[in-house]
């Protein structure tokens, strides 16, 4: 950090439970004047109970009547339910999607050294309607080049699986260069808090099922050898559940994720769960121990058999949960007990509208 961000204006516009504050904070930003402008009160609660000294704004629709200082950089994550595949595919007709033109407004009215926008994956056409406007706000970083997109202030595709044990594929709009995050290697399996675990459901069979006496250390043992993975609940065609076909009916299944990751952290709490599929109690190594869930492809067979070397799989008896507050904020890496000030439902909702912090931590460092 250099001398200069210590007297750091920032003015984060839909500011949530204040992901970009704790952005600045892990980059070593400190004495940043932080205004914020949040409509949620939940998400606002967030933010007060961790930052009271930022400064709040309110309304976006407002800003016209805010007094504030110019800011060195401009925050924003504008509402992305008009955009996301998820939603009623509005676009910019969706009330919510269409605040990112008052974004516009406000970059234009202060036209900061530095901003940064986030929204989700999009259709094309859409997310050049916002480079585009960018574009023309900051015509030194337009694509001119005569080749591709003239014009444009293009997005950069950044997957919060690189820092984090979570999915989730955002565009990122800077008029700075961003990189590529290089990739931590963490996986559900490492952010799952111990013991949490629902006893309504079965826990997954393994080698030793048949031979456990006793059935309160059978499951403290299955339990031990769990391997997490992520999943979600999904309505599936019955008959054939890879099928996207409209107006066929369809049943609640789990959908379990390959890659060790966990699904993108959304607002419904049913998208996003942990999964626990067994693991064999044998000797040996644990390629050999691994169990398969039969609805997913199978590893590669091998020439060597017997001795319980054959791949294994799980049926119908996979355990599943959904995740905890915890572990959601490990996945988007907030602090444990950052949303602790609110209920669980809203702490869920809040850290599905929210920032992978360690994703902007990387896009800032590039500037700060």
């Amino acid at each position: 950090m250099t001398d200069e961000n210590a007297g750091l204006t920032v003015l984060s516009l839909f500011d949530g439970m204040s992901c970009g504050m704790l952005a600045l904070e892990k980059a070593g930003v400190k004495g940043a004047k932080y205004y914020a402008s949040e409509i949620d009160p939940y998400a606002e609660k967030i933010s007060a109970s961790n930052y009271p000294g930022i400064i709040r704004l309110g309304d976006i629709t407002k800003w016209k009547e805010w007094d504030i200082d110019t800011p060195d950089i401009i925050l924003a994550g504008s509402p992305c339910q008009g955009f996301s595949c998820a939603g009623k595919g509005l676009n910019f007709l969706d009330p919510r999607s269409a605040l990112f033109f008052t974004f516009v407004d406000i970059l234009k009215h202060y036209k900061p050294k530095y901003f940064l926008l986030e929204n989700v994956r999009m259709k094309k056409k859409h997310e050049q309607v916002i480079s585009e406007l960018l574009g023309e706000i900051y015509p030194e970083r337009r694509s001119d080049a005569g080749l591709f997109n003239p014009g444009r202030l293009e997005p950069v595709l950044i997957n919060s699986a690189l820092v984090s044990a979570q999915n989730r594929q955002r565009l990122y709009w800077c008029n700075f260069d961003i990189t590529q995050p290089e990739d931590k290697g963490i996986f559900l399996r490492d952010i799952v808090e111990d013991g949490v675990s629902d006893r309504d459901k079965s826990y997954c069979i393994d080698a030793n099922h048949a031979k456990s006496g006793n059935e309160k250390q059978y499951l403290e043992k299955s339990r031990r050898q769990l391997i997490i993975t992520g999943g979600a609940i999904r309505g599936r065609n019955v008959e054939n559940p890879s099928s996207r076909v409209a107006g066929i009916s369809t049943k609640q299944r789990l959908d379990i994720k390959q890659g060790g990751k966990a699904n993108c952290i959304t607002t419904v709490g049913k998208d996003s769960l942990c999964v626990q599929i067994g693991s064999a109690d044998i000797k040996g190594y644990d390629s050999k121990k691994r169990v398969y869930d039969v609805n997913h492809k199978g590893p590669c067979l091998t020439a060597i058999c017997g001795g319980h070397q054959e791949p294994k799989i799980s049926t119908d008896l996979v355990t599943w949960r959904k995740l905890t507050v915890t572990e959601c904020e490990r996945l988007q890496t907030v602090p444990d007990g950052y949303c602790r000030a609110v209920s669980n439902s809203r702490a869920y909702q809040a850290l599905g509208n929210g920032w992978t912090v360690d994703v902007i931590l990387h896009i800032l460092k590039g500037v700060l």
